[in-house]
């Protein structure tokens, strides 16, 4: 009898352990989306590469221009024209589409600097973003933060650390630009 009742003590005991434990772990959120709407160095990253796309973007729109003027002065002149003249022109429209499509992808294309340099801003700034999480993360006590942005369906507003984070951004930016 004695050991049935020692069984049923531990019993017991194993799943109130994991019910006491779980009480204490503290969990909060953040909404990266918000983060990155609100954080100032977010905007001021996506606005430079705005600008700078743009920049592409009008020099690429100049040597499009640049090869449909080519293309009409060879149609208007071709009939006209000597063999030599025609193979001379035709030689440049290809070496300036070739121009243009080695421009895009070194530009915007997987591997262009576009690319490259929005990829290295986020990975940038996204760097803060964590380092901020894990300061507000450890003076606060949390056990766990979750991105809610990505798969939280329902989070108490008490558990959203989002505004504690941003203070924290601003408090770094504020102290690095001193």
């Amino acid at each position: 009898m004695r050991t049935h009742t020692v069984k049923t003590l531990i019993a017991i005991g194993c799943l109130l352990v994991p019910a006491l434990s779980f009480a204490q772990v503290k969990i909060g959120y953040i909404s990266s989306e918000r983060i990155r709407a609100e954080y100032e160095e977010f905007k001021d990253a996506e606005s430079q590469l705005q600008l700078e796309f743009q920049k592409v973007q009008a020099e690429y729109q100049d040597m499009i221009n640049r090869l449909d003027s080519l293309r009409k002065d060879y149609d208007a002149q071709r009939l006209m024209s000597s063999p030599d003249w025609r193979r001379e022109k035709e030689q440049e429209i290809s070496n300036l589409e070739q121009s243009i499509q080695i421009y895009q992808a070194q530009k915007v294309g997987p591997d262009g600097e576009l690319y490259k340099r929005q990829a290295q801003m986020e990975y940038d700034i996204l760097t803060k973003v964590k380092e901020a999480v894990d300061k507000v993360a450890i003076s606060n006590g949390y056990d766990f933060i979750f991105d809610g942005s990505v798969s939280l369906l329902y989070g108490k507003p008490t558990y959203d650390v989002t505004d504690d984070v941003l203070h924290e951004l601003k408090k770094s930016s504020d102290s690095a630009n001193q």
